[in-house]
């Protein structure tokens, strides 16, 4: 069991800033268009971290043209360029799930102090 967390640690190389769920980020993605290559940026709020170790992932939602749009990405994947967290949001939840049902000012979050 210890050689499988060994080798999950050593694929765990991305180093990215510590965020939660409730925080609005900019994840910078690398995109590949057969052989050229651009940085797109994906910013929302985080609605979930899931899972631990090799296999952890987060979704970030953003509403684009009046339609919510959720995107899952893997935390050890080497297309992350780079995560910036530009708030911090203040939930008491883990999965804010029920974001998906609000729409306008009441899907905002609150910024914590």
């Amino acid at each position: 069991m210890d050689l499988i967390k060994f080798v999950e640690e050593k694929e765990a190389q991305n180093e990215l800033p510590s965020f939660r769920a409730g925080d609005t980020v900019s994840v910078h993605y690398r995109i590949t268009e057969g052989s050229k290559e651009r940085t797109q940026v994906y910013q929302g709020v985080v609605i979930q971290l899931n899972s631990t170790g090799a296999n952890k992932t987060f979704t970030v939602r953003k509403v684009s043209n009046s339609v919510g749009v959720e995107r899952i990405f893997p935390v050890n994947s080497p297309a992350i360029v780079k995560v910036e967290v530009n708030s911090r949001g203040a939930v008491r939840r883990s999965k804010l799930y029920y974001l998906r049902q609000l729409t306008g000012r009441k899907a905002r979050i609150k910024e914590k102090r």
